[in-house]
């Protein structure tokens, strides 16, 4: 890949960055009066630990990602719009992905003023690594791949991610929101292999936790201390730092949850198939199933009536005539699948 040097803005890189009171210092003390705080309502009077060390010291032991590697963000979205101000120009350079892909990459570039070049998937939902990187040019910088993907559900195929990885020179996203539903590895064993390579995964998923909007990033020291140059001092408050502790001692609940959702999946995929109002249901490695119906608004509207809300992905590219499905608790799911029985009739 290029240098950092090279990639990274031109401000960016000459940015001296806010130095706040935490980061000034580190340790106990017994009289704080350098921050400005109000002396009473302890312990949240006090501002949270801006580079949340506590957190990721304990993230680092359950992803096997030493905590210099490793970005906490107001959810996914805050480090999906910090490396495309970090790396990309405004009017000048632009950003790669697959689609139908997640829509919040594309909302940022256009935020940003960074063009936003898609490249479609086959019919099946594969990805043509040669098709990414053609679309590609000098003025690329980043590549969004998003694995299991959103809307589709399918993981990509690993060896054409590695292809765009080796052979791409800017910085490579692969998005992991829900990789914890997947059979397939996560890209973090690759961190020491590719230089280019930005993960991102998250709270809200698996870990059942979107409430408290807590997004991941790994990759490489380096890449990780220009995200931290740039964001907010305190992005992550201190209530989401407690929070994310108490769950990390949860990881074999989690474990369990993931379970059960993935029997739902496949119970629910083969009650689906039986219906007569639908025509296909997608093979899925994430937590939800895309589900081609009969009349997609109209069983969207039908459904809504019901009291059952499902995404109405109609008009999204391949995905004409889907349903975006979440993996309920089975009570939920009988729910919807006895809605869907009332509108087949």
């Amino acid at each position: 890949m290029k240098s950092l040097e090279q990639l990274l803005r031109p401000n960016i890189r000459q940015l001296k960055p806010y130095s706040c009171a935490r980061n000034e210092f580190h340790g106990e003390a017994t009289t704080f009066l350098d921050a400005n705080e109000n002396p009473y309502n302890a312990p949240y009077n006090r501002y949270p630990d801006p580079l949340q060390t506590e957190l990721k010291n304990k993230l680092s032991g359950i992803k096997g990602v030493k905590p210099q590697q490793i970005f906490l963000g107001n959810g996914s979205d805050e480090p999906i719009d910090l490396v495309i101000r970090a790396f990309c120009e405004p009017g000048q350079d632009n950003i790669v992905a697959i689609d139908p892909t997640y829509g919040m990459y594309e909302v940022a570039a256009g935020v940003n003023g960074v063009e936003y070049r898609k490249v479609p998937l086959s019919a099946d939902f594969e990805m043509d690594a040669e098709a990414v990187l053609a679309a590609a040019d000098g003025h690329t910088k980043l590549i969004f791949l998003c694995t299991p993907n959103n809307p589709t559900g399918n993981s990509l195929s690993r060896p054409e991610v590695f292809k765009v990885l080796t052979r791409f020179d800017g910085i490579v996203i692969v998005d992991e929101a829900y990789n914890d539903f997947s059979q397939e590895p996560s890209f973090t064993k690759d961190l020491a292999t590719f230089s280019n390579l930005l993960i991102f995964q998250t709270f809200s998923k698996a870990w059942g936790s979107a409430g408290i909007r807590l997004g991941m990033a790994f990759a490489s020291k380096e890449i990780i201390e220009v995200l931290n140059k740039i964001k907010y001092p305190y992005n992550i408050n201190q209530l989401t730092q407690e929070k994310a502790l108490h769950i990390l001692d949860s990881a074999g609940t989690v474990k369990t949850w993931v379970g059960i959702l993935l029997a739902e999946r496949e119970k629910l995929k083969q009650t689906l198939e039986a219906l007569p109002c639908v025509r296909k249901v997608y093979p899925s490695d994430a937590n939800f199933l895309l589900v081609r119906v009969d009349d997609a608004d109209a069983t969207y509207r039908h459904l809504v009536s019901e009291g059952v809300i499902v995404r109405n992905r109609n008009t999204v590219t391949l995905c004409r005539g889907c349903l975006r499905i979440t993996i309920g608790t089975p009570q939920e799911n009988e729910l919807l699948v006895g809605a869907l029985k009332n509108r087949a009739v």
